[in-house]
């Protein structure tokens, strides 16, 4: 036994001699390189050495650069996102940073450190390399603090050689997305306007913006399920058909139009979707806008991944109508005003492709005042309409306000509000009056109730006001038709004098004449105090031809037995006698 363990002891001794003379000579062999070699071969040997142990090795290392040239490297800083989630408890050094536009730290590796993670059953291992560089040497003018650094840093990922087409096909673009969901979770929204001081400078100055910190989100709004339900499932299939709508030849952009009364949270809404798809806001006012150049200007200033809101775009500004305008005056307006043209040409013109993955809101409290050509397809996808207060949002709002989702008081409340017009914004408040929830309930339904007496009583007003409108149109519609008979009449009389004999009786005659209708010249018998006497004779017989030949100028009917004046004005009522015309 003594001999075996001498023997081994002996057998240690010399591979221990023997790899510490390999390293003494490696040492060496190093020394000597470095001082004989010149610095630009030290790469190049270190490469050719690497190169033959990969020969021997199942590995494969990729080497991912902070910069590409002069331009950063996207895939590096997706990676170093990525792997910030990835870290594990083991990890021993960490480096935090809080940039401004987000909300929460930012963990990524320090250098040297390695990060394990497993895709697809696969085994990836990552580590941070930073290599050293003569700080008078290395300069980037994307990077303001380039020339104090002294180092280069690169991410190296190594996997299994076989899973190499795997990585570059399904890993990398999944790292990728992955650091994209992961900097817009963690991103502060923002809620821009537009900076009119700046408008010509810059393009990045032409909004300024401030953190959009607003709580609204689908599971609070006041709407119905099914609403909601529609929506979100809208957004979710614009998100994923980049490469449909480049496809088809589209603009990657989404156009709702929202409409309804105020305080039916349009605005609550556009700030849920906000959050829901973490797009910053962009509130575009067109009133202080004064010529297409400008709206133009802005519009192209928009990042990608936002909302553009014009709110009560039916009275922000009065679109002229474009089939009416001449070319002279449309060609000044355009230049000192926004036109309804220059809007559309952004929405799904030329200028709609500039910017991608945009959503664009209008409000409006009225959509009928709308310009047709601004609610088609393609402009305006999606129209929603923003009703008042239903059963079911009475019952998300007081899971909101109250905590509650079932009480006694819930049946009276929702028949009161299917039977009134009463908006969420006005629920709302009556349930924040008191904490109580008994109180708030009892006040809210005293409140719909009054609502709905006051708006019957509006209701039975205007009702009355149409009937007497009516009445009276009526009234004046019967004037004018008998205004309208009797001009008819008229004419058709005054066409028929020419081919008539007038018969008057003594008895009308004489009526005539009492009422002054008829004016005698030469009377057939006066009495002795002047009076007109019922003449002798059964009739008169008036050749009415004769009638109308004189009438319009002398006013004078010639007679044998008779001499007659006859007003014109009184023409009608003499044929309106009981008479006997004669063809």
């Amino acid at each position: 036994m003594s001999s075996t363990a001498e023997s081994n002891l002996a057998t240690a001794k010399t591979v221990l001699s023997a790899v510490a003379s390999l390293a003494a000579t490696a040492v060496v062999i190093r020394s000597v390189a470095n001082d004989l070699l010149p610095s630009e071969l030290h790469s190049y040997v270190g490469s050719g050495i690497r190169s033959v142990w990969s020969w021997f090795s199942s590995e494969l290392t990729m080497v991912i650069d902070e910069f590409e040239g002069l331009v950063n490297n996207e895939l590096y800083e997706a990676a170093e996102t990525y792997l910030g989630t990835k870290i594990s408890p083991n990890t021993q050094r960490l480096k935090v940073s809080k940039p401004e536009s987000e909300k929460s730290f930012a963990l990524t590796m320090e250098r040297n450190e390695s990060v394990t993670d497993i895709f697809n059953g696969v085994k990836f291992n990552w580590i941070l390399v930073c290599r050293q560089v003569e700080c008078r040497n290395f300069h980037n003018p994307r990077d303001l603090n380039s020339t104090l650094k002294s180092e280069v840093r690169s991410l190296e990922v190594t996997f299994p050689k076989k899973h190499r087409d795997m990585v570059l096909h399904d890993y990398l673009p999944f790292v990728l997305r992955e650091a994209k969901s992961t900097k817009q979770e963690s991103k502060a929204l923002k809620i821009f306007t537009m900076d009119y001081q700046n408008m010509y400078g810059n393009l990045n100055d032409s909004w300024v913006g401030v953190n959009l910190d607003h709580p609204a989100t689908f599971d609070t709004l006041a709407l119905d399920r099914h609403v909601k339900h529609f929506i979100l499932q809208d957004l979710d299939r614009f998100l994923q058909r980049k490469d449909y709508y480049r496809k088809v030849g589209k603009a990657w952009k989404r156009g709702y139009l929202l409409y309804g009364p105020p305080g039916t949270g349009k605005s609550s809404l556009i700030a849920a979707m906000a959050n829901y798809l973490r797009f910053d806001i962009y509130d575009l006012e067109l009133t202080q806008l004064q010529c297409n150049s400008e709206l133009r200007r802005l519009l192209i200033s928009m990042a990608n991944r936002s909302i553009l809101v014009v709110e009560d775009i039916d009275c922000t500004i009065d679109f002229h109508d474009r089939r009416t305008e001449s070319r002279s005056t449309s060609a000044i307006n355009n230049d000192r005003q926004v036109t309804l043209s220059g809007l559309l040409n952004f929405i799904d013109g030329l200028w709609s492709s500039c910017g991608d993955e945009r959503v664009i809101v209008f409000t409006t409290n009225h959509k009928d005042k709308l310009d047709p050509a601004l609610l088609r397809p393609g402009r305006m996808d999606v129209h929603i309409h923003m009703s008042y207060c239903t059963p079911c949002g009475f019952r998300q709002l007081a899971s909101n306000y109250l905590g509650i989702t079932e009480h006694s008081r819930f049946g009276p409340i929702e028949e009161a509000i299917q039977e009134t017009q009463v908006t969420p914004a006005e629920v709302a408040e009556q349930l924040l009056q008191s904490n109580d929830k008994e109180t708030s309930l009892e006040q809210l339904l005293d409140f719909v109730r009054k609502k709905k007496g006051s708006q019957e009583l509006e209701a039975k007003k205007k009702e009355e006001e149409t009937n007497d409108k009516e009445e009276q149109q009526g009234k004046e519609l019967d004037g004018g038709d008998k205004d309208k008979d009797n001009d008819n009449h008229e004419k058709k009389n005054a066409t028929q004098l020419n081919n008539t004999i007038l018969v008057l009786t003594p008895r009308e005659y004489y009526a005539a004449v009492e009422d002054k209708r008829i004016v005698t010249v030469a009377a057939p018998r006066e009495s002795q105090d002047n009076k007109v006497m019922v003449p002798d004779s059964a009739c008169y017989l008036i050749p009415t031809s004769l009638l109308a030949a004189h009438l319009a100028s002398t006013r004078t009917v010639g007679h044998n037995i008779n001499q007659l004046i006859l007003c014109p004005e009184n023409l009608c009522t003499i044929l309106n006698l009981p008479d006997r015309l004669i063809p």
